[in-house]
């Protein structure tokens, strides 16, 4: 959710022996035949969406550096947009065009239609979070929030945008722990790290 200021290895060929034919312990394999070419060996398979998100939290978590779990997180963000389906991807960049020019009606119509296209697919639910977020509709993006998680627990952007939700309700432990669950998934993730040091800063000054 944007932030409201904001191979497989590849598979080696088994060569199989004709029919009828046994190799024997005590014979050289043949020489291959002149001008033969060699076996192709199978493309490595592209990962899947799930896949590639599950390698991203892997790197994530292992991560001590910043700047690599900035990057990490950027190529996080891209691949919950992956809905895979041409449609979905499509439907999502009309949306978040829509949102950019606020024309958030036309936003809310394409993003209804795309929940209820593709139900299973989380981003579809955290676009229309943002949507109503942006709208200043809280109830109605905590909903979609709490929709995203079901799908995706470790959705980064649902957790900061719920956070985000919490804080602005004046619920600044709440928003704390929220923003913990983030830095859990991506430690040392600036953004997620600042607005952490701000609640705790905010918390302590409420308690003077």
């Amino acid at each position: 959710m944007r932030l409201r200021a904001t191979s497989l290895l590849a598979m080696l060929v088994i060569l199989a022996l004709p029919a009828g034919l046994e190799a024997r312990a005590d014979e050289s394999p043949a020489a291959p035949a002149p001008n033969a070419k060699p076996e192709a060996q199978e493309a490595p398979k592209p990962q899947t969406p799930e896949e590639l998100r599950a390698d991203l939290y892997a790197r994530l978590a292992a991560s001590s550096d910043a700047d690599e779990t900035d990057g990490l997180v950027g190529l996080l963000l891209a691949a919950y947009a992956q809905s895979g389906s041409d449609t979905g991807d499509l439907l999502l960049e009309r949306a978040r065009k829509a949102m950019g020019e606020k024309e958030f009606d036309a936003a809310g119509k394409i993003l209804d239609s795309t929940v209820a296209l593709l139900p299973d697919w989380a981003e579809g639910w955290n676009a229309r979070a943002t949507l109503r977020y942006l709208d200043d509709d809280f109830d109605g993006s905590m909903a979609d929030v709490a929709e995203t998680l079901k799908r995706e627990p470790r959705h980064l952007g649902a957790l900061m945008g719920m956070s985000h939700i919490l804080e602005a309700r004046d619920k600044k432990e709440q928003a704390l722990k929220v923003c913990e669950r983030a830095l859990a998934i991506a430690p040392h993730w600036r953004s997620a790290e600042k607005t952490a040091d701000r609640l705790k800063a905010s918390i302590a000054n409420d308690e003077l």
